[in-house]
């Protein structure tokens, strides 16, 4: 809160999807992993080939979160819903484990 209070540009609380990269050697390898990871709740997974047929396998969480905190150096929020905030990124934090 401290060096949120002294910020005097915007500032915003953010919390990134997991994402994870398999390199594949087969089409049908990254198809499986695809599958297990849609069937797993990871829904924007999916599988790139490049030109030189190298196979990627993408599996990435949905948990993403993004929220202003302070706008030209006025904080907007309450130090309550900050403390809210951290609950929720910890709970996605424990969702993509």
């Amino acid at each position: 809160m401290t060096a949120l209070e002294k910020a005097t540009g915007d500032v915003v609380f953010k919390f990134e999807p997991f994402v994870l990269h398999v390199l594949c050697q087969e089409l049908q390898d990254a198809q499986l992993l695809h599958s297990v990871a849609i069937d797993s709740g990871f829904r924007n997974s999916g599988i790139t080939v490049g030109r030189g047929g190298k196979i990627t396998m993408a599996v990435r969480s949905t948990h993403c979160l993004e929220v202003p905190l302070s706008h030209k150096g006025r904080l907007m929020v309450s130090e309550e819903y900050i403390e809210f905030l951290v609950h929720v990124a910890n709970q996605k934090m424990e969702e993509n484990m």
